[in-house]
């Protein structure tokens, strides 16, 4: 969605009229403990978030996750994840993002001090509500940008792991120039003026059912505002800037077909971190991971890699994927 985003905001061409600052939510710090309920995260603050759940039947569940979501998308993203993670005997719990799906202010950019702090108090009311229980992170797309700077935080709560499928790392650095320049120029002059994706053949997942599925949802933000899209390239800025902080275990999850991620912010981000971590790659994989046509092949390395870090995964993936990548392409796309 990012690169479609960039691509129309590019051929639209916009000037300069008059300066005005790009508009984003304020930061509300919690004041209370967070709390959850069957159907919201009480952040702590006046913020209440729509979540969603999905737990073993009949049992305690033997490791929890808390699953965030990609740019425009919302908690719906992990309906199928969650069952299928359930019937391995994992809970999920995925919310709505600040600025995404059901919550107030939708499609006004949040900032990352509230999509951190947001996720810390969900780490701390999910801690709560499972003592003992081992608790990962499952980020995707802009989620694990959301990941990376929540875990990089020294006063961040621990936890046992983190899942990053696709994670936005793509920041303004490692952009096309015209890009950036188009971006800092439409954020600051026409903030308001809404993009959209029409026209632009970028494939998102093979999985084309789904795909119609998301264009009827009204759930999905379709029209995206200028200054949101360059808040969320500042976010991807500052997860490529500070994987290297990041001391929790990693599953770092990538398709060769995404077209929505370049590889060579990707590999550049392993290169530079310090925590252990296991790349995976997926030759057949696109953008959305969990929900292409072969997710149960990338869910099953989920489970896997819960259950014993050290292990081989089952799709056999998990090797050093690098050279298989073409040394001269210019991730220019």
């Amino acid at each position: 969605m990012l690169r479609i985003l960039l691509s129309v905001l590019l051929l639209t061409c916009i000037l300069p009229v008059t300066a005005c600052a790009p508009r984003s939510q304020p930061f509300e710090p919690a004041q209370i403990a967070p709390s959850i309920t069957r159907e919201a995260l009480h952040t702590g603050s006046t913020a209440i978030l729509p979540l969603r759940s999905w737990s073993p039947e009949g049992e305690a569940p033997k490791a929890v996750i808390i699953a965030l979501h990609g740019f425009n998308d919302y908690s719906n993203a992990f309906v199928n994840p969650g069952h299928y993670l359930a019937a391995k005997g994992i809970a999920l719990y995925a919310y709505d993002q600040r600025g995404f799906g059901a919550t107030k202010e939708r499609g006004i950019w949040a900032g990352r001090e509230n999509l951190v702090g947001d996720l810390k108090q969900m780490v701390l009311a999910v801690r709560a509500a499972h003592p003992g229980v081992p608790l990962y992170l499952l980020g995707e797309s802009m989620g694990g940008a959301v990941v990376i700077n929540a875990l990089a935080e020294p006063d961040f709560p621990p936890v046992d792991g983190a899942i990053l499928s696709a994670p936005a790392v793509w920041g303004s650095e490692t952009m096309p120039i015209l890009y950036r320049g188009a971006l800092w120029t439409g954020a600051h002059t026409l903030p308001w003026v809404e993009l959209t994706g029409k026209g632009l053949k970028i494939l998102a997942t093979d999985n084309i059912p789904l795909l119609r599925e998301m264009g009827r949802d009204p759930l999905i933000i379709k029209r995206t505002r200028i200054d949101a899209v360059y808040g969320i390239v500042g976010l991807m800025d500052e997860a490529y800037d500070n994987a290297k902080e990041v001391k929790t275990p990693l599953l770092l999850l990538y398709g060769m077909n995404d077209q929505v991620i370049p590889r060579k912010p990707i590999l550049e981000v392993a290169d530079t971190l310090t925590a252990p971590y296991k790349l995976v790659y997926y030759p057949a994989g696109f953008h959305m991971l969990m929900r292409d046509l072969g997710s149960e092949v990338v869910m099953n390395d989920v489970v896997a890699w819960i259950a014993n870090r050290d292990a081989f995964l089952p799709s056999g993936y998990d090797l050093n994927w690098r050279p298989l990548m073409n040394p001269m392409d210019s991730e220019e796309q």
